[in-house]
């Protein structure tokens, strides 16, 4: 992702941030379809539609619709300017003035400053139990730690409205990837008036007002999210499509069928025994991009023997990563022995021991581990390995059960969960290894390794001090370079301690109705807007 000032320090004060703006290209000769109406498949149920409460993929992917921050992504993931139409950068880089444009809620009142005050301080609100609390904070706005611990009021945020169309952010030290995480859902203005007089029923299509390009008009849980195209929106000149669908289909293979019938355009997967038949028979069809993401085997600090690290890296080492992306997968996917994915802009691998070894090496290393942590043939390994269901999870967790019990004699159960009890039993810790990923809530590594930061998002509860402090250094970095130095650094403590098992890289793989246009197949992040898609006759 590009970044909008290469470096913060060097900025001059006053320097004004602009960028072209954004909409759905449709290229010169293209003929339009009629019916501007898009079904796209989702995964799983969206557990939320409030962007302070938002924590996963299946509700960013619609929130993103229907909300907009003050900066948004173009098709290449570049930041571009979204409420916030440029922005000035004070000399030291710890100031960030805001100018909105002149744009409305969907109920015609008009977006102040005030609203994104109002949401930043609902986020740091310890009262209001934001998962995402600690980006806040992550971004090192004035005494957002101090609000999210209770040792501040929420009113004492960095975060100020000068006046209805100026909003100042000011940062306790220079961020360099400050405005690319304000591309994230957490960011995003509210309808403050909306929220106090609805309180939790807010979101309802009844209820709800929003700033996208999209307004929510039904929701029926376990079946359809419907929006439709917000008149109001800034930019609703240059939108298309008038109706999109998301679909919440946990079944990778139905929702394949349902692609094939024409009932969906765009898939959120692609069925994984069915790629290399798809690649052949559907060409034009499938899409395979690069992706921000790591998938993990996630570890509970808390439950026994996983305090223990020789058992996590146990673990980690006897699982064969070649015959997981290789055999089972198949997509390009990457074996991964660290955290951060090399799609990151500007992210170096390291260079580890572990993965230069042979997988026979790893495997032995694995044993005598075990070994020195008590467990053997009369001391069995047992545990729970936790998924949310999913029929690729599902097959990925009998290889590495398979694995565990052929190389270490581990003794594991798999157990699957539907995505909200699932994303409950992480935050609630009620696991001893669970499945998990992280896609990168902007391009740059520290979306990565923060998530292991004791303050981060930390599901496992791994907390180290010197993980903890080099990331700290990494943020205070004055350049590049010594900013990667840093972060290679974490990845290798990372590595020495095994919070969570590293198992591949991402690659994001969908099927598209050929007749869909304005979908980047080149753009690492996660992100695909509605509002750039357009379908042709």
């Amino acid at each position: 992702m590009q970044k909008i000032t290469k470096t913060l320090l060097a900025t001059a004060i006053g320097l004004c941030v602009t960028a072209p703006s954004f909409a759905a290209q449709v290229p010169e000769g293209v003929q339009l379809a009629d019916k501007q109406e898009l079904v796209r498949g989702n995964m799983d149920e969206v557990p939320t539609l409030d962007p302070s409460m938002s924590s996963d993929t299946a509700s960013s992917r619609v929130i993103v619709d229907m909300f907009d921050g003050l900066v948004t992504e173009d098709l290449q993931g570049n930041v571009i300017p979204g409420l916030a139409q440029n922005w000035d950068i004070s000399e030291d880089g710890t100031q960030y003035t805001f100018h909105l444009r002149d744009a409305k809620w969907s109920n015609g009142d008009p977006i102040k400053a005030s609203d994104f005050v109002f949401s930043f301080q609902r986020v740091v609100d310890p009262k209001t139990g934001a998962p995402y609390s600690w980006y806040v904070s992550m971004a090192s706005i004035v005494n957002a730690d101090a609000i999210t611990k209770g040792e501040k009021s929420a009113d004492t945020l960095g975060v100020k409205a000068l006046d209805d169309q100026t909003l100042q952010i000011t940062l306790t030290k220079p961020v360099p990837y400050f405005t690319k995480m304000l591309a994230h859902e957490t960011t995003f203005a509210l309808p403050e008036k909306i929220i106090k007089q609805y309180k939790e029923t807010w979101t309802k299509p009844e209820n709800i007002v929003v700033s996208g390009a999209y307004k929510l008009s039904d929701w029926v849980i376990n079946e359809k999210v419907v929006l439709e195209r917000n008149s109001r929106y800034w930019n609703d000149k240059e939108t298309v499509i008038n109706k999109v669908t998301y679909l919440p289909i946990s079944d990778v293979n139905a929702e394949y069928n349902r692609f094939r019938t024409g009932e969906i355009d765009i898939t959120s997967v692609v069925p994984l025994e069915l790629y290399q038949t798809i690649k052949k028979e559907r060409p034009d069809e499938l899409l395979t991009m690069p992706s921000l993401g790591t998938y993990y085997y996630l570890f509970n600090m808390n439950k026994k023997p996983f305090d223990d690290p020789r058992v996590r890296k146990a673990l980690a080492y006897s699982i064969d990563r070649d015959v997981v992306v290789e055999r089972i997968l198949g997509q390009g996917q990457l074996p991964a022995y660290s955290n951060t994915p090399p799609a990151v802009a500007g992210f170096e691998v390291p260079k580890l021991e572990w993965a230069e070894m042979s997988q026979k090496d790893r495997n032995q290393k694995a044993k005598d581990l075990l070994k020195a942590a008590g467990f053997d043939k009369d001391n069995r390994l047992k545990f729970e390995l936790d998924y949310n269901t999913s029929e690729a999870h599902k097959k990925l967790a009998i290889v590495a059960a398979s694995m565990w019990k052929k190389n270490l004699g581990a003794e594991v159960v798999i157990a699957n969960q539907e995505w909200k009890t699932f994303l409950q039993t992480l935050s609630s810790k009620n696991f001893s290894v669970a499945r998990y990923a992280w896609i990168g809530d902007y391009n740059e590594a520290s979306t990565f390794l923060s998530y292991f930061d004791s303050t981060g998002l930390n599901y496992g509860g791994w907390s180290n001090p010197d993980y903890d402090s080099t990331l700290k250094m990494a943020s205070f970095a004055k350049t590049e370079v010594e900013r990667a130095k840093l972060y290679q650094q974490a990845e290798k403590i990372f590595v020495k301690e095994m919070p969570a098992i590293p198992v591949y890289f991402y690659t994001r793989s969908v099927l598209k109705n050929a007749k869909v246009g304005g979908y980047s197949k080149n753009n690492a992040s996660e992100r695909r807007y509605t509002r750039d898609l357009y379908i042709e006759k």
